[in-house]
C-alpha cells in the first residue's frame, strides 16, 4: 500500500476538487511556487486558476468573498498564521455572516487554507502561533486535520461548504505518511470525531498534531493506564456527542490543546464536560501557557511553551488518581 504525506494529501484534494468544479479556484502569495508543496503542479494543469496576489491579504481575502458570493469556490491559502488575525474581519465580521444576513440568499463558499501552523522553532511569537480558537469562538467553521486521510477528506468537504471554513494544517504533521491506498480517500463529514485509540480509564482529546503526541504517551504508560484517544477533527462544529461516549466509558478527561490556556479550546471542552457530562474525577488540561504570546526568537523559551508529552503523562496520572 503507498505511503501519503500529509502535505501531497492536501495536493490531491485540492487537485480533484478543480477537476470536478470548474468554479474552484486558488489564490494566495506565492501559490505558483508552492513553497509548503499543496499547490505542487496546479499552475501546469489549471493555468487560469492559480491566481497569484499582490501583498494585500485584507485586499485578496475580501475578493474572495465576492467571487464566492458570484458564484465560485475560492480556496485562499496563507502562509503564516498570524495573517489570518489581519483579515479576522473580512472572514468572521463579512464572509461568515451574509448568509444570516440575506436571509439565507447569499451564499459565502470559501475555504482559507493554513498549509503550516503553530510552533516551528526560533520563529517567535509572531509566526508560530496557532489561532483556531479565536475562530472557533466566532462560529466560523473551524477544522484540523490529524492524519493524511483526514487532511484530504475535511478539505474535500470544506470547499464544498456553502459556508466559510478555515483549514489549519499543524506544521508538525505536513512530512507525517500514512498507509493509505488512493482509492479509499474519500470527504468527511465536519462535525464527525473519532476515536484514535481505544481505552477504559481516560479520555484523552488531542487537537491536531497533537494526537500522535497523545498516541505515543498512550502507548508508553499502556502497562499502568488505559488510555482512549479522541480526536475532534474540527472545532466548530464540534462532535459533542461523540466526546460524550467517550467520557461515558471513561468517566475521566484530559485536553492536549496547541492553544493558549485562558479562553481556549481546551477551557470550552472541560467546561462543557463539567457541565453535561458522567466525570468521576476533575478533568484536566494541557496547553501553552498564556505568556506564549511574549515569546522571542529563543529556541529553548520557544520549546518550552509548548505542550509536552510529559506534561500529559502528569496530567494523565493526577485524573486517574483522583
Amino acid at each position: 500500500m503507498p505511503k501519503l504525506s500529509y502535505a501531497k494529501a492536501l495536493n490531491r484534494a485540492l487537485t480533484d476538487e478543480m477537476e470536478g468544479d470548474p468554479d474552484v479556484f486558488v489564490l494566495g502569495e506565492d501559490v505558483k511556487f508552492a513553497l509548503n508543496n499543496v499547490t505542487t503542479g496546479l499552475a501546469d494543469r489549471f493555468p487560469d486558476r492559480l491566481l497569484e496576489t499582490p501583498l494585500s491579504e485584507q485586499g485578496f481575502t475580501n475578493f474572495a468573498t465576492g467571487a464566492a458570493m458570484a458564484g465560485k469556490r475560492p480556496v485562499v491559502e496563507y502562509q503564516i498564521p498570524f495573517l489570518l488575525l489581519l483579515v479576522l474581519e473580512q472572514i468572521a465580521n463579512q464572509a461568515n455572516k451574509f448568509r444570516l444576513m440575506s436571509g439565507g440568499q447569499v451564499r459565502v463558499p470559501v475555504t482559507y487554507l493554513l498549509p503550516g501552523t503553530g510552533w516551528r522553532p526560533g520563529w517567535g511569537a509572531q509566526h508560530s502561533d496557532q489561532p483556531y480558537g479565536v475562530f472557533a469562538h466566532l462560529g466560523v467553521k473551524t477544522v484540523i486535520p490529524a492524519t493524511a486521510t483526514d487532511a484530504y477528506g475535511l478539505l474535500r468537504t470544506a470547499i464544498r461548504d456553502d459556508d466559510p471554513v478555515v483549514v489549519f494544517c499543524p506544521m508538525p504533521a505536513l512530512t507525517l505518511r500514512e498507509d493509505v491506498a488512493y482509492a479509499d480517500l474519500a470527504p468527511i463529514p465536519l462535525g464527525v470525531g473519532r476515536v484514535c485509540r481505544p481505552g477504559t480509564d481516560v479520555t484523552v482529546l488531542a487537537v491536531g498534531h497533537l494526537v500522535h503526541e497523545a498516541l505515543t504517551v498512550a502507548e508508553e504508560i499502556a502497562d499502568e493506564v488505559s488510555v482512549e484517544v479522541f480526536d475532534p477533527r474540527s472545532l466548530h462544529p464540534f462532535d459533542w456527542a461523540g466526546l460524550a461516549a467517550s467520557v461515558e466509558r471513561t468517566g475521566r478527561l484530559v485536553v492536549f490543546d496547541d492553544g493558549n490556556r485562558f479562553c481556549g479550546v481546551g477551557a470550552e471542552v472541560l467546561a462543557t464536560a463539567a457541565e453535561e457530562m458522567r466525570l468521576v474525577a476533575p478533568p484536566k488540561r494541557v496547553t501553552r501557557p498564556d505568556a506564549a504570546v511574549v515569546v522571542g526568537c529563543a529556541p529553548e523559551l520557544d520549546l518550552a511553551v509548548q505542550p509536552s508529552r510529559a506534561q500529559l503523562v502528569a496530567a494523565i496520572q493526577a485524573v486517574v488518581k483522583s
